[in-house]
């Protein structure tokens, strides 16, 4: 699965090697992702909208507040956007404490440009779902899954725009059956509007 418009999310870039932030953002830039860089975790603080889906892709070990010392105070303040970690240093043991406190994936400098290109991906689409729907991509393919076939046909229409009485002659069904399955997909699904909807089923189909 795939952001269907990538410009609408943001790449934050924390690292205070100047070489690693312009190497980093021109490849994530490329791509098509909007990118916004920061050489310490302070001004990052004070700069960043965590409102906007997207990622953070934060060096572990910088003057001043470390990135453990970040992730640590984005968990307290509640946040939920993504943590790639970056480091040069092999440390294992800061990668299972960041590990356990929620961070994404954890990644040795220099980078494998595929692997971490399909990482921000993932990481990007996971938040892009959680921000817009309300839950991770995980928990929405699950749900997704436990929706019959005509529970599922019948939500990708209406997320169409198409009204029920449309929906059953499409079908072959009764409008009452249609919203039957219509609340039946709400329900399973946990959602409860077509703006949901229509997000979920974008972010399912793409």
């Amino acid at each position: 699965m795939t952001i269907v418009d990538k410009s609408k999310v943001l790449i934050r870039i924390i690292d205070d090697d100047p070489v690693i932030r312009k190497s980093v953002g021109f490849m994530l830039s490329y791509e098509g992702y909007n990118v916004k860089t920061w050489d310490n975790a302070q001004d990052f603080i004070r700069d960043d909208a965590p409102s906007i889906p997207g990622c953070i892709v934060l060096d572990i070990k910088m003057p001043g507040m470390t990135g453990l010392e970040l992730q640590k105070l984005l968990v307290q303040r509640h946040s939920e956007t993504p943590i790639i970690f970056l480091t040069a240093h092999g440390d294992i043991e800061s990668a299972v404490e960041s590990m356990k406190d929620g961070a994404f994936d954890f990644l040795q400098k220099p980078l494998n440009p595929q692997k971490f290109l399909t990482i921000v991906e993932r990481c990007v689409q996971d938040d892009f779902v959680r921000k817009k729907i309300g839950m991770p991509q995980e928990e929405l393919e699950h749900n997704w899954k436990k929706l019959s076939d005509r529970e599922k046909e019948t939500a990708k229409l209406a997320a169409q725009g198409m009204s029920s009485s449309l929906i059953a002659e499409r079908l072959g069904l009764s409008p009452r059956t249609v919203e039957n399955h219509r609340a039946c997909a709400y329900k399973k699904l946990a959602i409860n509007s077509l703006e949901h909807l229509k997000n979920l089923v974008n972010a399912i189909s793409n």
